[in-house]
C-alpha cells in the first residue's frame, strides 16, 4: 500500500504486440466502509478511503437519514480489521426515524437501491429545485479542465468524479471514488461542510445520469446536472418533476439537454453516441 490510501501498486502482466511484459500498476483502492448510526450498524459501502467525512455526510442527506447537516452532531472515522467504519452521532429524532425504517443497506459499487424492502421505497418524491442558467460555453470549459481535477483517475484509470462548477464553468470543488454514486455523495457532503448556502453552479460527474444522481443532486438543492454519460428515461422523468436541468453526453464541443426547466427543447433526432 502507497502512502496514499487512494491507491496501492500491484504486479500486472501487459500484452501489446503478442509479447508481454511483468510491470507494476497503480491500483484504486476498494474497502468496505460502514455506516453506524449511533451505535448501529446502517449500511456498508464499498467506496475508496478518502474523503469519508464527506461521504458519510452527504450520504446521509442523499439518502434522507439527515434533513439537514446540523442534525448531524459529531463524526470519527475508525480502521477496523476488515475494512473501515464511520459513526455519527445524529439528531434523536432523525435516529429514530432511521430505526422503523427497518432498512439494512449492503452496498456494493453502482447500487443504489439495495436493501429497498418494497416498490414504494425504491422511488422517493424528488425535492424541488430551482435550476440556474447555465449556458454552452459553461459546459464546455468545465469539460475541458474536469480531468486535471481527477488525479486518482489519471493514476489508476478506475474512479468515478464530480465536480461542482460555477455558472463560468470553473471547477471550484471535486471529488473521486470507485463508486459513482459516492462521488456525489462526496461532493455533496464537502459542499455541505463548506455551509456555502447561497451557492449558484451546476454539478459534473463521469458517469451515466441515472435516476439516483438526479435524486442525490435535488437532495442537495443542486438544479443541475451534467453527466459525460447518457440520462436513463427515470432520470429525465425526475428532473421534469424537480425543475432541474439534466444535461447528458457532454464531450467536447456538444452535450445534450434532456430537460430544461426554462425553455423546453423541441423534439429532435437520436442524439447518442459519445
Amino acid at each position: 500500500m502507497s502512502d496514499d490510501p487512494s491507491h496501492c501498486r500491484a504486479p500486472v502482466e501487459v500484452h501489446r504486440g503478442g509479447s508481454a511484459m511483468r510491470l507494476e500498476d497503480s491500483i484504486a483502492v476498494e474497502l468496505p466502509v460502514a455506516l453506524v448510526y449511533n451505535g448501529i450498524s446502517h449500511a456498508v459501502m464499498m467506496a475508496t478511503p478518502t474523503d469519508l467525512e464527506d461521504f458519510a455526510l452527504g450520504f446521509s442527506l442523499t439518502e434522507g437519514i439527515l434533513g439537514t447537516a446540523d442534525e448531524l452532531y459529531d463524526l470519527e472515522v475508525r480502521q477496523e480489521a476488515q475494512g473501515i467504519a464511520v459513526h455519527l452521532e445524529i439528531a434523536t429524532p432523525r435516529f429514530m426515524a432511521l430505526k422503523q425504517r427497518r432498512r439494512s443497506l449492503a452496498g456494493r459499487t453502482g447500487c443504489g437501491l439495495c436493501g429497498t424492502e418494497s416498490l414504494e421505497q425504491a422511488i422517493r418524491p424528488v425535492a424541488p429545485v430551482v435550476a440556474p442558467m447555465v449556458g454552452d460555453a459553461a459546459i464546455q470549459h468545465a469539460l475541458e479542465t474536469l480531468k486535471w481535477h481527477q488525479p486518482l483517475q489519471r493514476e489508476t484509470g478506475a474512479t468515478h468524479g464530480a465536480a461542482w462548477c460555477d455558472l463560468e464553468g470553473r471547477i471550484l470543488l471535486a471529488r473521486e471514488d470507485v463508486g459513482r454514486h459516492n462521488a456525489l455523495d462526496k461532493l455533496i457532503g464537502a459542499l455541505l461542510r463548506q455551509r456555502d448556502t447561497d451557492r449558484q453552479g451546476f454539478v459534473l460527474v463521469s458517469s451515466r445520469a441515472s435516476y439516483e444522481m438526479v435524486q442525490k443532486s435535488a437532495s442537495a438543492g443542486i438544479g443541475c446536472l451534467v453527466a459525460v454519460s447518457a440520462s436513463t428515461s427515470l432520470a429525465i422523468e425526475q428532473a421534469r418533476q424537480a425543475g432541474l436541468m439534466l444535461v447528458g453526453f457532454a464531450r467536447t464541443g456538444r452535450h445534450v439537454i434532456y430537460h430544461q426547466p426554462a425553455a423546453e427543447t423541441a423534439p429532435a433526432t437520436h442524439a447518442s453516441g459519445g
